[in-house]
């Protein structure tokens, strides 16, 4: 029996790159420095900050200016994460379909808190998630399945009882650890090299539209 939907955040659940564009850009206008396309951040967001710093000013971790970089960049996103940012295309609908049939949805981010809340904050209009679990609240983040073991705590279910949706190899890792089915979805944060089939996810997606079908049909009979 299906009782909980989880979700990653950004790349799966929000396309938070316009607003992670906008913000990078914007830092390199001051700089003076030409704008970078969308496409090319989107290949980075699912890596995280020190990739998007990466990209943005050619610094890997530990050079020198990185961390005032990255700074920058962290306090410059909290104010523009929620201008851009829209659900990706088919997830309102199925989260109000899960909503519609008593079953749980929730969100697991390696993406902090102080990042998460506010975001989550602009959506408010959607039913309310069951658990929002960050790095800050397990000891171990994704691909240890210790968070999304969390969130399945904070809803009542059993492991087997959930599913997983994500975007990044992690994801899958942390839910097949976790000991539930895994949704890969390839219209997330990919760059041009990723080959989805090979991370062993149970059920692979193109489109949010196809996630609702997939449980009725799968989890749901």
């Amino acid at each position: 029996m299906l009782r909980a939907v989880l979700f990653d955040l950004d790349g799966t659940l929000f396309d938070t790159a316009p607003d992670f564009t906008v913000v990078l850009n914007e830092i390199r206008q001051q700089d003076n420095l030409p704008p970078l396309p969308e496409s090319a951040v989107r290949e980075v967001v699912s890596n995280g900050t020190r990739a998007m710093v990466k990209l943005g000013f050619d610094v890997n971790e530990g050079d020198a200016g990185f961390i005032e970089l990255r700074d920058r960049f962290l306090a410059r996103y909290l104010t523009h994460l929620a201008e851009k940012t829209v659900l990706f295309p088919g997830l309102e609908n199925l989260i109000d379909k899960l909503a519609e049939h008593g079953i749980a949805w929730g969100i697991v981010t390696n993406k902090p808190e102080l990042y998460t809340v506010p975001l989550m904050a602009a959506f408010d209009y959607l039913p309310t998630p069951g658990a929002v679990i960050c790095p800050e609240h397990a000891e171990r983040r994704k691909p240890h399945p210790d968070p999304i073991l969390l969130a399945c705590r904070k809803i009542g279910c059993a492991p087997e009882e959930a599913i997983y949706v994500g975007d990044h190899e992690r994801d899958i890792a942390a839910g097949r650890a976790a000991g539930m089915p895994t949704i890969a979805c390839t219209y997330g944060y990919l760059d041009g090299e990723t080959a989805v089939d090979t991370w062993g996810a149970d059920h692979i997606v193109d489109h949010g539209s196809e996630i609702w079908p997939l449980l009725k049909n799968t989890y749901l009979q």
